[in-house]
């Protein structure tokens, strides 16, 4: 997705008009919205859709501007686009030579989405609209995720939040699940059943999920689904490449080059959870990796260790009297372990920005972008230049965002690719 124009062309092509290849399980694939995946015509509309997503309201002259159409088609298109309650009309801007101009918005009820985070200790479920503003929400908290369990709760809530679609339910595009890749895993450092990560090998909860709600749903890693948000609603409007970082129950990541989400061979791009902090010396064995210094998990355990209340991390408890030691002694920790993250990562890659956030408060977010920055002056910048650091904007809330956005991007985003490969 471009930063701040849509790069179409003087005369724009339509994508490709090979068939996408079926997904696992037999699932129903999400569709373009239109018959037609290869039509010029819808191509257009999309374009148009996304410079309004991008810029927010316009005029239509500002329209055909930046998508390099016509005045006469951006016409043609955006009367079809309002017909269709994909577009609203605003009120006259004044003030100006000649006749108002009317920007053109999109129309909230135009079209909405669901989105499902599956987490190690939680469940979120958001509702949007087509502007991408979350409607409903509905969360679940458990000691582990029990395959039968989480299904249950989605299936249930996701039919409760259709139901008060109403008739509006026929706008809505489909699901999107963000989950981790090894839902079960890490029994031990988590506590979980030892028959647990065994039961999750053998379920496939987004083919359950669109059984039973009979709505078509994609599957990304959570990270990746995180990075999406970020990207489509968040920094990634105005950055073209950056390490993404989100700090949870576990630490973990995403990486945007181009503006496109790189999912990598096995779809673990970014994933910097899994990163050594230190050299493999045998005979002492293999050295700890990111997630167990720099995640949430070791936060909680040093509170309940500390006879405090473990739920503070989310709320202003965390940077209080109390809890405020023990949560120095982690930042520390933690940002020393993100800074050699994000060195190697620059090394490597040279990125524009690393962004960082977490399902945390944002006071404590601030705190660790803090120390962070004082631990990355411990390192040698020489031969390669250091990667400008920034916050989220989105927060908790990534990753089912971003599991909401990809059935609207598939159906409504000239880009097809922009992120759907990393899916599956």
């Amino acid at each position: 997705m471009p930063p701040d124009t849509v790069a179409a062309p003087a005369t724009p092509l339509p994508p490709s008009t090979a068939p996408a290849p079926a997904p696992a399980g037999g699932r129903r694939a999400l569709q373009p919205r239109g018959s037609s995946q290869g039509g010029l015509r819808q191509y257009n509309e999309r374009v148009v859709l996304q410079a309004i997503r991008l810029h927010g309201a316009l005029p239509a002259a500002e329209i055909a501007r930046l998508t390099q159409l016509t005045a006469q088609t951006v016409s043609m298109i955006t009367k079809r686009l309002i017909e269709d309650g994909l577009l609203v009309k605003g009120s006259p801007l004044r003030g100006k030579v000649g006749q108002p101009s009317v920007p053109l918005g999109l129309d909230p009820e135009g079209a909405f989405s669901l989105g499902v985070k599956v987490g190690r200790r939680s469940l979120d479920v958001l509702l949007i609209d087509f502007t991408g503003q979350v409607r409903e929400r509905s969360s679940l908290d458990y000691p582990h995720p029990e395959p039968q369990q989480v299904l249950q709760a989605i299936v249930g809530t996701v039919q409760a939040m259709v139901a008060g679609l109403g008739t509006r339910a026929s706008r809505l595009q489909g699901i999107g699940m963000a989950a981790p890749l090894s839902l079960g895993g890490w029994q031990q450092l988590l506590g979980y059943p030892d028959d647990l990560a065994e039961r999750w090998r053998d379920f496939d909860l987004a083919g359950e999920v669109e059984r039973q709600t009979g709505l078509p749903t994609a599957l990304l890693k959570d990270t990746a689904a995180a990075c999406v948000a970020e990207l489509v609603a968040g920094r990634g409007r105005t950055i073209t490449s950056f390490l993404y970082i989100f700090v949870d129950t576990f630490i973990g990541g995403g990486l945007v080059l181009d503006s496109h989400l790189r999912a990598g061979l096995h779809g673990n791009a970014g994933a910097v959870g899994s990163l050594p902090l230190g050299l493999a010396v045998t005979p002492q064995g293999t050295p700890p990796q990111l997630l167990s210094q720099a995640s949430l998990l070791t936060l909680e355990a040093r509170y309940s260790a500390a006879g405090l209340d473990p739920s503070a991390l989310g709320d202003a408890r965390a940077l209080q009297d109390g809890w405020a030691p023990v949560t120095r002694v982690w930042l520390q920790e933690a940002a020393r372990g993100i800074a050699l993250c994000i060195n190697s990562a620059a090394c490597l890659l040279d990125l524009d920005s690393v962004i960082l956030d977490g399902s945390f408060s944002r006071p404590l977010l601030q705190a660790l972008l803090a120390e962070l920055a004082t631990a990355l002056q411990a390192y040698s910048w020489e031969g390669v230049t250091p990667p400008q650091v920034l916050p989220g904007q989105i927060g908790s809330d990534a990753r089912a965002l971003g599991g909401a956005l990809i059935p609207l991007h598939a159906n409504f985003s000239p880009d097809r690719g922009l992120f759907l490969k990393a899916a599956g």
